[in-house]
């Protein structure tokens, strides 16, 4: 009640321009974000951190990193399933692909189209949903963009933010220095023109760690998790031009974006590179590397993964195998054999040869008139 009395939210003005668009829509984002930052700054602040110290809203900006990151625990859960399912349904798509290769008109597009998404629906999965936690969190992004990059403006104003981020907090946050030197609502380009060398130095090393950081976390799962048939085709290619392509996005991002977005997304680096070392350990996609390697770890546990997928010990795993093998051999030993097809010349040779062994006079002994009997007459 003390933080929510201390943070009343003071009306911010409408800009000057008229009707703001993206600020409406972004206005719940940004008034979540203001009220998480605000509870984690009151709790670094109860147990004794100075309120208008640098380490103190970075430390808030961290918490916010975990509230994120931990409700979209979910979302990432069903981007690994739809990830399984887009790798089991690949051979399929790639016979879909081959059917139509080089069919350029509109019928065979829109036929090639209505398979694929057939295909999606049948496995209930959509390229779409490998991006959730992505596109879930891109909102959340830019709401922490609008927050830090409108401190400056409403400290300046002596106005708060639209929820919780009171006009004192706010200038807490505007005067707030990392290290006593770098402002959180300061870019690389403003450290430029205004020659503050330790805030480069500062947002220069996290551009540096936040490119390792991606780029590690793609190598992850390029070069542990994928399986033998996935690294076959354009999409694998595509994946490791990515793999040095994408991370020196955030050279430009690093440029233009405040320090405290800087740090966020460093963050977010980082629970992301953790996140998918535990999923690629403990959940590998089948037939990898890092799933051999986990089977080999629990063989020397004494432990195996059963057909369920759950880790048995390995007594219980040989007995399930022994199982499956003898329930297979029964279902082959009581299909019947399929008769192969054959042409009538090799019929009728097939028939000459049998012809002798069933008792009968052979074609050549044999007069036509014959009835079978030795010395019979007609």
């Amino acid at each position: 009640m003390d933080l929510l009395l201390a943070s009343t939210p003071s009306p911010t003005p409408p800009p000057a321009g008229g009707f703001d668009l993206i600020g409406t829509i972004l206005w719940p984002l940004k008034w979540l974000v203001e009220a998480v930052l605000v509870f984690w700054h009151w709790l670094f602040t109860t147990i004794g951190l100075p309120p208008a110290d640098g380490i103190t809203w970075v430390l808030a900006i961290v918490g916010l990193v975990i509230v994120v990151r931990s409700a979209m625990i979910p979302l990432f859960v069903r981007q690994i399933k739809s990830q399984r399912k887009m790798m089991e349904i690949a051979p399929e798509l790639r016979k879909v692909q081959e059917k139509y290769r080089g069919k350029k008109d509109q019928l065979s597009r829109e036929a090639m189209s209505r398979e694929t998404m057939a295909l999606y629906k049948k496995h209930g999965t959509t390229p779409v949903s490998s991006c959730l936690p992505l596109l879930v969190q891109m909102p959340v992004f830019f709401a922490l963009f609008s927050v830090l990059n409108d401190v400056t403006r409403h400290a300046v104003a002596g106005i708060g933010g639209v929820g919780l981020l009171n006009p004192e907090l706010t200038q807490e946050f505007y005067n707030a220095k990392l290290f006593g030197v770098a402002s959180l609502h300061e870019t690389l380009i403003q450290a430029f023109e205004t020659s503050n060398t330790a805030a480069i130095v500062i947002l220069l090393t996290l551009v540096v760690l936040m490119i390792a950081s991606q780029f590690f976390t793609q190598l992850q799962i390029i070069s542990k998790n994928l399986s033998p048939e996935a690294k076959t085709g354009q999409a694998y290619q595509m994946q490791k031009i990515m793999l040095y392509v994408l991370p020196f996005a955030f050279v430009f991002s690093g440029v233009f974006f405040p320090l405290g977005v800087v740090i966020y997304w460093f963050v977010s680096n980082l629970w992301t590179m953790g996140q998918q070392f535990l999923v690629i350990r403990e959940m590998p996609t089948p037939g990898s590397d890092a799933a051999k390697a986990r089977e080999e770890r629990l063989a020397r546990k004494g432990k195996a993964i059963d057909a369920q997928g759950k880790v048995v010990p390995l007594e219980k795993y040989q007995a399930e195998q022994q199982r499956l093998f003898e329930e297979a051999e029964r279902a082959r030993a009581a299909t019947p054999k399929r008769q192969q097809p054959v042409g009538k010349q090799r019929a009728k040779k097939q028939a000459q040869k049998q012809a002798p062994k069933s008792g009968g006079p052979s074609s050549k002994d044999a007069s036509p008139g014959s009835t079978g009997a030795p010395g019979s007459a007609s």
